[in-house]
């Protein structure tokens, strides 16, 4: 893809995620109807809402691209076209029912399982992420670097409150400090930020929740792969995957890798 290409792509999903945090705030605190569309998944009017925005004007821009969102069902069409959206229209969407500004609206363009552009946008803290492959990753317009961090001691690592119940983090890794945060994209963003170094899950993450975010952490100079150490392949037959380790430093990241062997061997 040509630079101008890339960068005209980039703009179309700005004013996408831009009209669809609109959407999303017109519904946060509201009372709008939710409801559970499988064990611990909720959804909202608003979670359908803003996919079917995103999906018109991304769509209608772009026909020869795939869709993947989490709120349609995938035909697995997008896997025989060159490049695919790949979309949460509101992830972090039990954040959002309960009112809590932790959640994100998250696009990525991939192509050949990698993303070329992703925007991930906090509406309800007026943050706006963006990244584009060889063009660095911004925060409301300024460039964004990952934490120095590279030892477990004192690190600053993000959690949700599902897995810190289920996985018990601060017990296993003690010498670290947790803080949860319901959104996948945004936690992947703030790290990006250099705001926290680092997470670890062994809990199964989807396409739509990384592929926007997993971008602005590589060129904010951090490091992603999965719970094995496996790079991250996007826009697969199954976009689903085991776990992330997620890191602003190699050796950082390797220190966390070494760590989930750990558990993962455990009696």
């Amino acid at each position: 893809m040509s630079a101008l290409a890339l960068e005209a792509d980039l703009e179309l999903a700005r004013e996408a995620v831009a009209a669809a945090g609109a959407l999303a705030l017109s519904h946060f605190c509201t009372g709008r109807k939710s409801w559970y569309k499988g064990p611990g998944q909720v959804v909202t009017e608003a979670d359908l809402a803003v996919d079917a925005l995103l999906h018109e004007v991304l769509r209608d821009a772009r026909p020869d691209y795939g869709w993947l969102s989490e709120e349609r069902v995938d035909d697995r069409s997008r896997t025989r076209c060159p490049r695919a959206w790949v979309v949460d229209p509101i992830d972090g969407t039990r954040a959002f029912a309960d009112g809590v500004p932790q959640f994100a609206i998250s696009v990525a363009l991939v192509e050949g399982g990698a993303p070329l552009l992703g925007v991930v946008l906090n509406p309800a803290t007026d943050e706006l992420f963006e990244a584009s492959s060889g063009g660095g990753a911004w925060r409301n317009g300024s460039r964004l670097r990952v934490s120095g961090r590279t030892d477990l001691a004192g690190a600053e690592l993000l959690s949700s409150r599902t897995e810190m119940k289920r996985r018990h983090w601060p017990g296993m890794i003690p010498e670290a400090r947790f803080t949860t945060i319901g959104s996948l994209a945004y936690k992947l963003a703030l790290i990006a930020s250099g705001r926290f170094d680092g997470l670890v899950s062994l809990r199964a993450s989807h396409d739509w929740d990384i592929a926007a975010a997993q971008l602005m952490v590589g060129e904010a100079g951090g490091h992603v792969t999965d719970a094995a150490g496996r790079a991250v392949v996007l826009n697969q037959e199954t976009p689903r995957h085991a776990g992330l380790a997620v890191a602003a430093t190699a050796r950082l990241h390797d220190a966390l890798l070494a760590r989930l062997e750990t558990v993962a061997t455990a009696p």
